[in-house]
């Protein structure tokens, strides 16, 4: 490459971070990452009232969780900065100033009035809505007059008569016909810059060397490009990325699954099952391989093998790449991971856990090979911390009662009383447990249902025995004479 690397992730403070747009950051950092180049965070906080520091802080730390650096940014500061767009509206008015001076652009008076009469009689003859240019005609000097003394004027730049090509790394040459691009606003009337305007102005301050982006932004190129022209500055290499869709084929929405990526840490998505599927929206490794580490991303991405057809967001793909993930751990890492999700859950506090950490330990081990997520532990294990004597008894359990249910816990809890004394090995008792119920004539469905919706209210989870081991011998027998009485009445 003939300068070095410098890409950017430049997102809006106006809502939680979108997967889409995690996507396109981690894109840019793995490129950035993989040519030694730079990676700059800006934050286009040029709408007030939809814009929060809250909404900000809340990206940076979406972005820091996914193990994703910034080189330069609005907390790390930098040499092109400002890197948030408010604090460079002095900037912005004095290269609208200059472009205006060229004639790139011009002042237009038309009223608001004026523009929706417009737009409605185009609309009626089924024409494409478009300004008129009525005022691209006026003379300069008396359009500057207008403006110092104190007209509302909108700055509108001037589209040339032609056609932009644009090389995209991904869908290869675009073309835009130059008709079908409008004067568009650079600066609305109370002297506030417009994203097309502000993100070309950054892009050249920043020396921004390739803009990658989501495929909604393709239509904003012709007029990016133009500019680009005007102030005539290079243009930097673009790559437009494919739309997520969901399962139904269509833009990604919470009809098909969650689409901040807050909601996914909330939920306990281990973050390199989140970094990895993100990376399968558009990109693969090698058309085999499904699971893989960032340093093999950031090894083999290139931009030029994202695909161009949308890709589907698979919430079930998903959430099996994440047990994947949660298998792999080793299973003292799973405990701290899924700790604070029992806690969060009130199931027990945080010392409680650290105090009973080789019990909760096995707790973890029964369950690693079932969950898909770390918050999937708490409420599978939410009878382990409730009273022996207020199990909570799951519809769907309680409705497979057996008959004689009541007498079979009875009878097993006679049984069971004088083997337990000493503790509980679940492997002995599994197989003593399964001799005692053929003895006397039970089926293991009628004997195993009762027995775990006596201990745990539920119809399917860990091993019963291993699960009688968690429990402990008191309140094993506890629960099987409640459950008995439950049963019975």
């Amino acid at each position: 490459m003939s300068k070095p690397v410098r890409v950017r992730f430049a997102p809006s403070p106006t809502g939680k971070l979108h997967i889409g747009g995690a996507r396109t950051a981690l894109f840019n950092w793995a490129y950035a990452r993989r040519h030694g180049g730079t990676f700059v965070l800006r934050i286009e906080d040029t709408d007030p009232e939809r814009s929060t520091k809250e909404f900000e802080r809340a990206i940076l730390e979406g972005l820091a969780w996914l193990g994703i650096a910034w080189d330069e940014g609005p907390d790390i500061g930098g040499p092109r900065g400002p890197y948030r767009q408010s604090e460079k509206y002095p900037q912005y008015r004095e290269i609208a100033r200059r472009v205006v001076a060229a004639g790139h652009a011009y002042p237009c008076f038309c009223s608001t009035e004026r523009l929706d009469a417009l737009r409605a009689e185009q609309e009626s003859r089924k024409e494409r809505q478009v300004y008129d240019r009525r005022c691209a005609g006026l003379d300069p000097a008396l359009a500057a007059r207008r403006v110092a003394a104190g007209e509302q004027a909108v700055i509108r730049f001037r589209v040339p008569p032609g056609e932009t090509v644009c090389i995209d790394h991904i869908r290869g040459d675009v073309r835009f016909s130059h008709e079908e691009v409008d004067d568009w606003v650079m600066v609305r009337s109370d002297g506030s810059p417009t994203y097309n305007f502000c993100v070309v102005c950054d892009d050249v301050e920043m020396g921004i060397t390739h803009v990658f982006r989501g495929e909604e932004h393709l239509v904003n190129t012709p007029k990016q490009v133009l500019l680009y022209r005007a102030l005539g500055q290079p243009m930097p290499e673009f790559g437009h990325l494919p739309l997520m869709l969901g399962t139904d084929g269509k833009k990604l929405s919470k009809r098909t699954g969650d689409t901040a990526l807050q909601d996914y840490r909330d939920k306990g998505f281990p973050r390199a099952a989140v970094v990895n599927f993100l990376c399968l929206q558009g990109w693969a490794l090698d058309g085999t391989s499904v699971l893989f580490s960032v340093d093999q991303l950031v090894a083999n991405f290139d931009i030029k093998d994202v695909q161009k057809a949308g890709a589907i967001f698979d919430p079930e793909k998903f959430r099996w790449m994440a047990g994947e993930y949660l298998r792999q751990e080793a299973t003292e890492t799973l405990a701290d991971h899924c700790a604070p999700f029992v806690v969060g859950a009130g199931l027990c506090g945080a010392d409680e856990l650290a105090r009973r950490r080789a019990w909760f330990l096995e707790v973890v081990k029964t369950e690693q090979a079932r969950i898909q997520t770390y918050g999937e532990l708490a409420p599978r294990i939410a009878y382990l911390f409730q009273r022996d004597d207020a199990v909570a008894w799951a519809d769907e359990a309680a409705a497979r009662k057996h008959a004689h249910a009541a007498q079979t816990l009875r009878d097993y809890r006679e049984w069971l009383a004088p083997r337990v004394g000493g503790g509980i090995d679940a492997a002995a008792l599994r197989d003593a447990s399964k001799a005692w119920a053929q003895e006397r004539g039970l089926k293991l469905p009628a004997f195993f249902q009762p027995v775990r919706l006596a201990l745990c209210g539920v119809v399917n989870g860990a091993d019963l025995f291993d699960v009688m081991a968690l429990l402990g011998a008191p309140a094993v027998l506890a629960r099987l004479a409640h459950g008995a009485e439950r049963l019975a009445s």
